[in-house]
């Protein structure tokens, strides 16, 4: 089945096969005449990036390409974006890839007006205000895989490698204008990657749901969005080239990333620090830790997991849940344990200490203490997992 549909929600969404042809207007669109494309170097050396370069000269648009992006983007690749973008004298950004072309091309759309250091725009309380609003230039998003969800947010996730810590940077005007959400743009991803990036996807809209904030609308996506992953990821990653199993995780990533401005949680508050400190994929983080802290947190979530078990047809209530979750994780090739990913039980304290200050660790339906995040990273290094 091919599904095509135009959404605007949480912003204008062109959804569907082959939509990438529509990108010269989008731009235009969005009042970007002199687009900047930012991406990662993988991705910029595959025939994807010349092709949209192409159809951007064929509708009259001449694009710069820049490329010296981190897997975990950091204010040096954020800095060196904005000075190509200045000299360039750019008027908006195209930012393409997985989570990390998204979050530095958001970052640079925003830092190239601005005269203040990035971290004084972390999501704490109102820094957000700090910003000039005016001089943020209009983005363009295009996902190339189906995990972050980072083009429908208002948010970017950049690493400061003095303190090894993911800091979340926050601005509305963040929201691209546009996404152009092409499934056959994730086609050539790896079967490992599928499934990592679809782990994290599924983090969000787990840690969505189960966050303790008043929000039924983001709850209802959340749990639409963890139906489509069980039925859809473990066929996108078995069969690369299946059009609609792909449509249905670049929709179920969004869908993630449009419900946790409900809340995330302890998943992420230990996924950011051990992915600064060890430099590791952030959506296989996630599929590790999500069953040790979904126990963890059981006794705050156990209801509502069964309501969620039971709308997809899942038995067993919360165990039932936990089985799938574990078995997912297992048939999709993520590893059991953060031993697996070379973390050990020497930075435990760090990574404790770090956790509990994430602004993720404020959306857990349980305040951790952080001793709690200790044991529940020493209990993922270990693989102890018991109810």
């Amino acid at each position: 089945m091919t599904l095509t549909a135009n959404w605007n929600y949480p912003t204008t969404v062109r959804f569907g096969a082959g939509r990438i042809k529509e990108l010269g207007k989008a731009c235009r669109d969005a009042g970007i005449t002199k687009p900047l494309l930012v991406t990662d170097p993988g991705l910029a050396a595959l025939p994807m990036v010349a092709q949209v370069i192409d159809i951007l000269k064929a509708d009259g648009l001449s694009a710069a390409v820049f490329s010296d992006v981190k897997a975990n983007p950091n204010e040096a690749n954020v800095s060196a974006g904005v000075e190509t973008y200045r000299k360039g004298g750019h008027d908006g950004v195209i930012a393409l890839g997985g989570g990390s072309g998204l979050d530095a091309g958001k970052a640079v759309a925003f830092m190239q007006g601005q005269t203040r250091p990035i971290w004084d725009f972390e999501d704490i309380g109102d820094w957000w205000t700090r910003a000039n609003a005016g001089a943020i230039a209009p983005i363009v998003a295009i996902p190339t895989t189906a995990g972050t969800g980072s083009e429908v947010g208002r948010a970017s996730v950049i690493t400061n490698e003095a303190t090894h810590e993911k800091k979340i940077i926050f601005h509305p005007k963040l929201l691209p204008a546009i996404v152009i959400a092409d499934p056959e743009l994730t086609i050539g991803l790896p079967a490992k990657l599928t499934a990592a990036t679809g782990m994290d996807a599924l983090a969000h809209n787990l840690e969505a749901y189960c966050a303790p904030g008043y929000h039924p609308m983001a709850a209802g996506i959340a749990v639409e969005g963890m139906r489509l992953i069980k039925q859809w990821l473990p066929k996108a990653t078995a069969n690369g080239g299946d059009i609609e199993a792909r449509s249905q995780m670049l929709a179920a990533s969004s869908m993630g990333a449009a419900a946790f401005q409900r809340g995330l949680g302890a998943v992420h508050a230990l996924s950011h620090p051990i992915g600064g400190l060890y430099d590791a994929h952030h959506g296989t983080l996630n599929g590790v830790l999500m069953p040790y802290v979904l126990v963890a947190n059981r006794e705050a979530v156990e209801d509502r997991i069964t309501d969620a078990a039971h709308y997809m047809g899942i038995t067993g209530g919360f165990k039932g849940f936990l089985d799938w979750l574990v078995a997912l994780r297992s048939e999709l090739g993520i590893p059991n344990t953060l031993r697996e990913l070379g973390v050990g039980e020497d930075r435990l304290d760090q990574i404790a200490e770090m956790a509990i200050r994430d602004p993720s660790a404020g959306g857990n339906p349980i305040a951790f203490s952080q001793e709690q995040y200790r044991d529940i990273a020493a209990r993922a290094v270990r693989g102890e997992l018991k109810l």
